[in-house]
């Protein structure tokens, strides 16, 4: 695929880079010349200096050849206004970051596709939407829902007297006949290697392991992991970001008790009037006196949000040492994630990874309509709608050419989740949860287009 990209910040690099690691003829636009040099000397892509709503710039880059265009610059009326151009001038897909979520919520009333602008991202809106659902599901570390929660993908980290451990997969699914859940990734403890879960796969301690289940499944994976559903209500928030805001706003609308903390006096006083049912301080969170003196061990959940990844790290600590059930640290460098498991911390959430997986689903073939790449771990997550014209329409899956490094966690089909074993027989119309490693991606994309 021909792929443009605007902005060469955070996001921008980062999608990029992962982009060329997949062989893709990349493009990356941007005004500023240390950043475009940086991207060039250590990714394989073409750099343009220039401004991205430029039509001769945009025409320099081949718009008129491109398969998608993203726009992700610190500028909301940049990106918005790139898609337009671009797709006036040919490109077949346009996606923009934005940070107004007004664009977001009024995505019925406002046809943004009439604008020339295909799909809308906000990386502010995703993190707070992740917040919310790891709240929910507390005492997992990772959650992602298919479907509204049809199928729901949870990560969490084996303990010693989990039933679990020790135990080989088709040996633990004995446990519950009724099975509602499927293993769909590991990791072992202090390896970076990724493993898809076959029958005769041991679970050991300090595993990170990934279910595909229903919703009745998570009940027995609680009891199968030996974690405990925390009743998570009182929720403390270190910094007034965008994500801030928006975690604070959105729980405070599901009745959690929300103390935000903010250290810029003028911040802290405009979030007070914005935010009327959530507790807002003045102050600085990394002093430890003031976190006690705030019941911070009375709290259910700590979430640190600053734009200091140390920061919210370190505080995320301090909270754990006074045994809160649930800590969540946003983080920017993505070398954290490995050492967040060893240090104590519930949850790493990255902006940068959340964005890329909205996004990469229009990179892949066939029709995928969800896609993550799982922290940490060298595996995606794809969901496939599958055509009547599929390879897999109305195969059993057990008879189906599917590589080892792949597994299907589960299907969707006429609105209700399915756990899906060998003997399953796909059909067209189902939505298909596959998880699998890099090299098999190609592969499973042809199964399905």
């Amino acid at each position: 695929m021909k792929i443009i990209i605007a902005g060469a910040g955070e996001v921008g690099f980062h999608l990029a880079k992962l982009l060329s690691y997949e062989s893709q003829d990349i493009t990356l636009i941007d005004t500023n010349k240390e950043s475009l040099v940086y991207a060039d000397n250590h990714l394989d892509i073409r750099v343009l200096k220039g401004d991205a709503t430029s039509i001769a710039v945009l025409r320099d880059a081949k718009v008129e050849n491109s398969d998608l265009v993203i726009g992700v610059t610190s500028s909301e009326t940049t990106n918005l206004t790139l898609c337009m151009l671009a797709k006036q001038l040919g490109s077949k897909r346009t996606i923009a970051r934005i940070s107004n979520t007004e664009f977001v919520d009024n995505r019925e009333v406002i046809k943004f596709s009439d604008l020339g602008i295909d799909e809308l991202i906000s990386p502010e809106e995703l993190a707070a939407a992740e917040i919310q659902l790891l709240l929910n599901k507390s005492a997992f570390n990772d959650t992602y829902e298919f479907e509204d929660g049809k199928l729901i993908m949870i990560g969490v980290s084996l303990i010693k007297t989990a039933p679990f451990v020790g135990k080989m997969v088709k040996e633990a699914a004995k446990i519950f006949p009724e099975l509602h859940f499927m293993p769909i990734a590991l990791q072992r403890l202090g390896t970076q290697f990724t493993v898809i879960p076959r029958g005769d796969t041991v679970f050991k301690e300090g595993d990170q392991v990934y279910f595909i289940t229903v919703k009745e499944g998570v009940d027995e994976l609680y009891k199968l992991t030996g974690k405990k559903k925390a009743d998570i209500k009182n929720v403390m928030i270190l910094g007034g970001s965008k994500v801030g805001f928006k975690a604070a706003r959105d729980l405070c609308a599901k009745k959690f008790n929300v103390k935000l903390i903010e250290k810029n006096k003028e911040k802290a006083f405009d979030l007070a009037d914005d935010l009327p049912n959530a507790l807002v301080i003045n102050g600085d969170g990394r002093n430890v006196e003031l976190l006690e003196e705030e019941s911070l061990d009375s709290m259910d959940a700590f979430i640190a949000v600053t734009g200091n990844s140390e920061t919210n790290i370190m505080s995320c600590l301090v909270a754990k040492s006074k045994r809160i059930k649930k800590t969540i640290a946003l983080v920017e460098n993505m070398d954290y994630f490995q050492l967040s498991h060893s240090i104590g911390i519930d949850t790493l959430i990255n902006k940068k990874l959340l964005a890329a997986n909205n996004i990469f689903r229009y990179i892949r073939k066939g029709e995928v309509v969800a896609l993550m790449r799982l922290n940490n771990l060298n595996a995606e997550i794809l969901e496939f709608v599958v055509k009547p014209n599929s390879r897999v329409t109305g195969s059993v899956i057990r008879e189906l050419d599917f590589p080892k490094s792949a597994t299907i966690g589960g299907v969707v089909r006429n609105g209700e989740g399915i756990i899906a074993l060998g003997g399953f027989k796909i059909q067209e119309g189902d939505r298909v949860v596959v998880c699998c490693l890099p090299d098999v991606i190609p592969r499973i994309e042809r199964l399905f287009l």
